[in-house]
């Protein structure tokens, strides 16, 4: 291939003072990361989702009005951008703000505490209450499901999860549902998981990044059990979609388990 081609397959941009140089197509946010250059994220997941919709990933570019959202942006040759300034994080503050006022903020009790992404981010940016509290809707606790329970009171509608469930595992089990202030993640004419085509591969529960959707714990069921002596603990099974042969996982970031193939959750189901 001639140098003039694989020339003009680069691009050269300016990310907080710092030359990048990336491949054609790059978005603005995969350009910082190679670079080592840190933007906030909620919606977006590798390979996965990229939306926009939660507009912490947003940046600055010079000759452009307003912030972009970095994620479905795409690198252009010369662009300069700037990723940490007063008004970005003022910005996202106001966002991480609205996102948490219609939020089910009882986090110590939530199974994501300390595991959060929502969390994470009010800490990181100082957000330690609450300045446009927002009316909440009551949302019903789906736990008919052997294994998965949903909680649309902490669901942040960034769409993780139907991304997962439609483009991963073929699934479509859950989609947006309702307009505006009633929209919602939810399942066809809002039945429970045990009730439509949900597989329970737990794909759903991977990709939340906070405690709108998690597995049935049951681990102090198992040990009562267990300490009977009668039974025996055999096998668990992973959510992850990329564990690989002997490599050691985490579920929910407590118990350890071996896989061999982490997609069989669509056919062996997650329970």
């Amino acid at each position: 291939m001639p140098d003039n081609l694989k020339q003009s397959d680069k691009v050269k941009l300016t990310i907080d003072g710092k030359e990048v140089e990336v491949e054609k197509g790059t978005t603005v946010l995969q350009a910082a990361r190679q670079a080592s250059i840190d933007i906030p994220t909620l919606c977006f997941l590798k390979e996965i989702n990229a939306a926009g919709d939660c507009k912490m990933c947003i940046v600055d570019v010079e000759g452009r009005r307003g912030f972009v959202p970095s994620c479905i942006t795409q690198v252009e040759e010369g662009m300069k951008v700037r990723t940490d300034t007063t008004e970005l994080n003022d910005a996202r503050r106001v966002m991480l703000d609205l996102i948490l006022s219609t939020h089910n903020r009882d986090c110590l009790t939530c199974v994501r505490n300390g595991n959060c992404e929502l969390q994470t981010l009010a800490e990181k940016f100082g957000v330690t209450h609450i300045e446009y509290e927002g009316e909440k809707m009551e949302h019903k606790i789906d736990d008919l499901s052997p294994s998965i329970v949903r909680d649309n009171g902490k669901c942040i509608m960034c769409k993780r999860c139907v991304a997962a469930c439609k483009n991963v595992q073929k699934i479509g089990a859950i989609d947006l549902s309702g307009r505006g202030f009633k929209s919602r993640i939810s399942t066809e004419n809002d039945e429970s998981l045990n009730n439509v085509n949900c597989t329970f591969c737990g794909q759903c529960i991977t990709a939340c990044p906070v405690g709108a959707i998690y597995e049935k714990d049951e681990t102090r069921k198992c040990l009562e059990k267990i300490k009977r002596q009668r039974y025996f603990c055999c096998c668990s099974n992973s959510t992850s979609s990329k564990s690989s042969t002997r490599r050691r996982i985490w579920i929910s970031n407590r118990y350890k388990c071996s896989r061999t193939n982490g997609n069989s959750t669509k056919k062996i189901r997650f329970w």
